[in-house]
């Protein structure tokens, strides 16, 4: 007895064969999860071990060979290098004729949209500039992290479509940003995310000289409240004595610091009055209280 068939299901969108160029933490993530939606990476360049190493783990099975060989004959190209380096590859890639009309060619800086590419759209080239919103480990463990990531996709209006439906394929969020944004959008993302770095990693050194035995266990809890703080509310979110105005408190920071580390302290000052500014903006510090505390900071910059 033979079984009923099925009617047939909806067609399937049509594959790409793809191509990266820098095995890096972010490009081999990302050909990770292109080749997860079903596209077909078809080879990947790498020169350090470390990207050959993340190539093996991540792309099992992908050769690896020369940027050009890379990108000639594959349907999009991900140039996956630090922003820096993007614009001779690309006149390299042109240069060689390794770029074909009709060809996506696509980069993940956050820095850089699609005027960097202008060497590929001149040999017809399709650009796209698609920038994932979050730290890489160049591990498995990113690719679950994409899921919800939100990337800035930067394209010509006509190929804004095509970059948003990778996003969704890689499990991401886009949200268009324009060419002209692209500088001041890595400003912000960077100076936040890299800042919030080494402003952690220098409170753990500070609270290890004060004999905390677990410094990141210790600061956790006050770390996450307060980003989940500044993430719902922005300036209201404020506390400590910048907010509250406690000019004796901050110049005894002051001076704690100093003694230690003067680095410490002059960030400390810079980031005081400008948190400062955005407190009294804010209406957390009360102007009558600002005046004193500004003195400080003003003494302690001086």
């Amino acid at each position: 007895m033979s079984l009923p068939h099925s009617p047939p299901g909806p067609a399937r969108p049509a594959r790409l064969t793809v191509g990266v160029v820098g095995a890096g933490r972010v490009g081999a993530v990302l050909g990770a999860a292109l080749r997860a939606a079903g596209h077909s990476v078809l080879a990947a360049s790498g020169v350090s071990e470390a990207s050959r190493t993340r190539a093996e783990a991540l792309l099992p099975g992908v050769p690896l060979a020369d940027p050009r060989d890379v990108v000639a004959g594959v349907d999009l190209a991900l140039l996956a290098v630090p922003d820096d380096e993007l614009a001779g590859l690309v006149e390299g890639l042109v240069s060689t004729g390794a770029v074909r009309p009709g060809q996506l060619i696509a980069h993940p800086s956050g820095r850089h949209g699609v005027a960097v590419l202008e060497p590929a759209t001149r040999a017809g080239a399709l650009p796209l500039a698609l920038h994932p919103a979050m730290t890489f480990t160049g591990t498995s463990v990113d690719l679950a992290r994409l899921a919800g990531c939100s990337f800035a996709v930067t394209a010509p209006a006509a190929l804004v479509p095509i970059g948003q439906a990778l996003v969704v394929e890689m499990g991401g969020e886009p949200q268009e940003v324009d060419e002209d944004a692209r500088p001041l959008y890595h400003a912000a993302l960077a100076s936040a995310a890299n800042s919030i770095v080494t402003l952690v990693a220098q409170s753990l050194e500070l609270l290890g000289r004060c004999g905390v035995e677990h410094p990141a266990r210790f600061a956790a809890p006050l770390l996450g409240a307060a980003l989940d703080g500044a993430l719902r509310s922005g300036d209201s979110a404020l506390t400590g004595p910048v907010a509250r105005g406690d000019a004796g408190t901050v110049a005894s920071h002051v001076r704690e610091l100093a003694a230690v580390s003067p680095e410490a302290a002059v960030a400390y000052v810079a980031l005081a009055r400008l948190q400062a500014d955005r407190a009294l903006a804010a209406g957390v510090l009360a102007p009558e209280r600002a005046e004193a505390l500004l003195d400080v900071l003003s003494g302690a910059r001086s």
